[in-house]
């Protein structure tokens, strides 16, 4: 059993407490009408290596972020959970799992309880399974848990303690009889499930191609109607339409704290310019009747990315199908102009006509008959706040002779705006 001296782990939470009194953010205007019950925030992928990188100042940021959020509701200014769906740490070492508690022992408050699942990734690349126990042993609380908060049923399911198995039949066995608690104990409120990986084909980046999910628990949740699930593991941006996902249950892509990542035709895992700047997690608020608001949070911004509400857990307004139907092509304003320099398609940005962000831009060479080459393609920065006005397009592979350069603006469910010459 792997363990880290108790002296150590003092010096860390005292240094971790000095770090974060030099952290004061503040937090995004509310400008909707929600009167919540209770209040989490959720995110994953934090990456931690040690104490005072930029991983662990971000999860203080957060947490502290998620206090000052609640301190400006009048009429609920309580922060009831902090929950991470695994991959807290980068590499597992014994200092990166000391790191977690002196992050976060100097910034909660009161009553709010931290929950964090420990995955089979990241987490235990170091010490292997022993990385779930360690992780007990400092933060003193269990790696599969059932916590009820405000009377909402909170269940985590980490990876499983036994060498060669990703989650054993006895914590699925597990998870339904806690499942089947919590609908006994209320059916019509949400029951919040939180695990590493995405459930397979339900989020953005949970497809087969992208690879970022896995089978275990898809079986069991679709009896579950009540359920939101969380997970991680993708980095995929959590604004984006895709990371909302409704069928039998409802599940619910969390982003990340470090880094962002995306799928571009058909290429996976896309870094594209600014992806390290990239950190964002849920707040997730309900209210007296059940219903569910979601805003997604730029930490480095302070400012909310989008926000959907669930008028209850068994609201599917917002299943793949809808989502699709209520999108529409972006759009150039009528003055936008385009320049070639230098190799680069240089352009003002379209606007959403829809809500949505625009995902990509695709650069063409169009000849006197009309044949289309494409010449470049760019993500911009969506994944932000400030997203820039200005875009550019390194043009690439040119074809000899005569021709127009048009670029088009596309949203993530492929559909073009008219082009920009």
């Amino acid at each position: 059993m792997n363990s880290i001296p108790a002296f150590f782990l003092a010096v860390l939470i005292a240094y971790g407490s000095i770090v974060s009194i030099f952290m004061q953010p503040s937090a995004p205007e509310d400008t909707g009408d929600f009167t919540p019950v209770t209040r989490f925030i959720v995110t994953s992928d934090s990456h931690i290596t040690t104490i005072g990188d930029v991983q662990s100042s971000r999860l203080e940021k957060m947490i502290k972020m998620g206090y000052r959020i609640a301190k400006k509701d009048k009429e609920y200014n309580s922060l009831d959970a902090v929950l991470i769906a695994g991959d807290v740490t980068d590499m597992g070492t014994k200092i990166a799992f000391g790191s977690i508690k002196a992050a976060t022992m100097p910034v909660l408050k009161g009553d709010t309880q931290f929950l964090a699942t420990i995955s089979t990734s990241h987490d235990d690349r170091n010490l292997g399974k022993e990385s779930l126990e360690l992780y007990e042993q400092i933060m003193g609380q269990e790696t599969d848990f059932h916590r009820v908060i405000n009377g909402f049923h909170f269940i985590g399911i980490s990876a499983s303690k036994t060498e060669g198995e990703h989650y054993s039949d006895y914590q699925k066995q597990w998870l339904v009889q806690e499942l089947d608690k919590a609908v006994a104990d209320d059916p019509d409120k949400p029951i919040f499930v939180l695990q590493h990986e995405h459930i397979s084909n339900t989020v953005y980046g949970s497809s087969d191609f992208e690879g970022w999910g896995m089978p275990d628990f898809a079986e069991i949740l679709k009896n579950y109607p009540q359920v939101v699930d969380f997970s991680g593991h993708s980095h995929y941006p959590n604004n984006d339409p895709r990371s909302i996902w409704q069928g039998e249950y409802t599940a619910i892509g969390t982003g990340g704290l470090y880094y962002a990542e995306v799928t571009v035709d058909d290429i996976k895992t896309v870094h594209p310019a600014g992806y390290r700047f990239a950190s964002t997690f849920w707040v997730v608020e309900v209210d007296a009747n059940n219903r569910i608001r979601l805003r997604s949070v730029d930490l480095v911004s302070q400012e909310y990315l989008c926000e959907y509400i669930l008028e209850g857990p068994l609201d599917r307004s917002y299943t793949p199908e809808k989502q699709l139907s209520r999108s529409s092509a972006p759009a150039f304003s009528a003055d936008a102009r385009l320049r070639v320099r230098n190799g680069k398609a240089v352009f003002d940005a379209a606007e959403s006509t829809d809500g949505m962000p625009i995902f990509l831009y695709r650069a063409f060479a169009v000849d006197a008959e009309g044949n289309r080459t494409p010449v470049g393609k760019v993500v911009p920065k969506y994944y932000r706040y400030n997203v820039p006005d200005t875009v550019k397009i390194t043009l690439e592979n040119l074809p000899d002779g005569e021709y127009t350069i048009e670029v088009v603006a596309e949203n993530c469910y492929g559909i073009q705006s008219e082009p920009l010459k």
